[in-house]
């Protein structure tokens, strides 16, 4: 089978995947008794209209509408974007001292007014891709005012880099941690992966030379600080001086992050260090392979010292199939395509619930869906939606 072969063929399923995933969030998600989106829906499907609404869904949400939009044009799909992006200023943006609150109640009360670095940055995400998506000036203005705050609240510049969390009035907090899973340090390569991602997207319409310098200063930190040279894996937990607090190795974070860095390296046409990110990348996929693959392709979730945590959660089989694809581009290695082709055979054997839609959260090493939501604080539409894009995108272009 040829390559064209494989890409077209890998292309249609996506484009139907991708609808598909649209569908679900398109019709069960929006809230129409309180507003915005719902906050959560079950394994099963049962919607909770009680449940509190996080930033991270709601950004992510944006982003994905506002994508989606831009790919296809959709009128429905316009109109969920400007339904997000306008709830999002309603609700989460803090009107006294600026900034997007960590959680809301149904009714858009605030419950945790706590200002995250990762938040903020998803914030710049959404709101620059919702500008690309309707030319909205207001929503390109929010985000550069969103950079603003980043740049003048979070960013260290003694020892480099971005602290975590600050408080409603930008005072430190004793917690930073994204979530209860998370160790409690000033710095971590989670936030920082996910304003490098963000900074990419505000520079493709906003060509700011404090932009550009933000993102190569991020990619210093990611090569000096964040990806262990010994190991191939990023570093996860970090001290203000950069000790690293952590041995656990993110499968799934490193083979995003691996095209995450080539593609904010390639948009700031960064000539004199793409070699050297390009090298980085391909490192991250190649190790992920090695160490982290199951007989099958999939992916494991991530591994501490001894321990694995076999279990195959949805998001990280998503931004595999982009990193490998990534990897091909840069190097023209079929192995890469053989693997993203063994990933989607399972997400289609294993992951996607074809009863109640939408992907299941994981599954167990013996391929057992494991009850968890479809739609919740973290459980959202943008690692399969933007894999479904990325993908479809970069075979387009190799078959044009």
């Amino acid at each position: 089978m040829t390559l064209k072969t494989v890409f077209d063929k890998l292309s249609e399923e996506m484009i139907l995947e991708l609808e598909s995933i649209l569908e679900f969030w398109s019709n069960h998600s929006v809230d129409n008794q309180h507003g915005g989106f719902v906050g959560q829906i079950d394994h099963y499907g049962k919607i909770n209209l009680e449940a509190s609404k996080g930033a991270v869904l709601n950004t992510r949400l944006l982003w994905t509408f506002s994508a989606a939009c831009r790919m296809i044009g959709s009128k429905k799909l316009e109109m969920l974007a400007t339904r997000a992006f306008e709830y999002l200023l309603l609700n989460f943006w803090d009107k006294e001292n600026g900034g997007l609150f960590w959680k809301i109640d149904c009714n858009g009360k605030p419950l945790n007014t706590r200002k995250q670095a990762y938040a903020q940055g998803f914030g710049v995400y959404a709101l620059s891709e919702y500008y690309l998506a309707t030319g909205n000036t207001e929503s390109l203005d929010y985000a550069k005012k969103l950079f603003r705050i980043i740049e003048e609240r979070f960013r260290d510049t003694d020892k480099g880099g971005y602290t975590e969390a600050l408080d409603k009035e930008w005072k430190p907090l004793a917690d930073m941690r994204l979530s209860e899973r998370d160790a409690n340090y000033p710095k971590s390569m989670n936030t920082h992966l996910h304003i490098l991602e963000p900074y990419t997207n505000l520079y493709r319409v906003w060509k700011n030379e404090e932009v550009k310098e933000s993102i190569l200063h991020l990619l210093d930190v990611f090569q000096t600080k964040i990806v262990n040279a010994e190991t191939g894996h990023f570093n996860l937990f970090f001290e203000m001086d950069w000790t690293c607090r952590s041995e656990i190795v993110s499968y799934g974070h490193d083979i995003e992050g691996a095209w995450l860095l080539h593609e904010a390296a390639h948009e700031i046409s960064a000539s004199d260090i793409i070699k050297s990110i390009q090298e980085t990348a391909l490192k991250l996929v190649d190790v992920t392979l090695d160490e982290g693959r199951d007989a099958d392709g999939s992916l494991f979730n991530e591994r501490e010292r001894d321990h694995l945590d076999t279990d195959k959660h949805w998001w990280p089989q998503a931004e595999a199939m982009v990193g490998l694809m990534d990897a091909w581009e840069i190097s023209k290695n079929d192995a890469y395509i053989h693997e993203i082709e063994r990933i989607w055979k399972f997400v289609k054997e294993n992951v996607i619930d074809y009863e109640n839609g939408e992907w299941y959260g994981r599954v167990d090493i013996n391929k057992n869906a494991i009850p968890e939501n479809k739609v919740g604080f973290w459980k959202c539409p943008y690692h399969n939606t933007r894999a479904m894009i990325e993908l479809i995108t970069r075979f387009k272009k190799q078959l044009d």
